[in-house]
């Protein structure tokens, strides 16, 4: 009956690396993700005061390169 411990502690020590595994690659992500966000943020446009509002954005950009026939 020795052998019932031992299975136990080694499912034991096995869970508990892999939580603490898990636990540092989390750790080691988020402050990328965080960084990550806080550069693309897009800064707000101006809207015109006399109407209009098309503005040759980033976005249009690539439609009209993708639109090229």
């Amino acid at each position: 009956m020795p052998s019932s411990p031992s299975k136990l502690s080694r499912r034991t020590l096995f869970a508990g690396v892999g939580t603490a595994g898990a636990l540092a690659a989390a750790v080691s992500v988020m402050p990328t993700v965080k960084s990550v966000t806080e550069a693309t943020a897009p800064t707000p446009l101006v809207k015109p005061e006399k109407g209009g509002g098309y503005a040759l954005t980033d976005h249009v950009k690539h439609y009209y390169k993708t639109a090229l026939v």
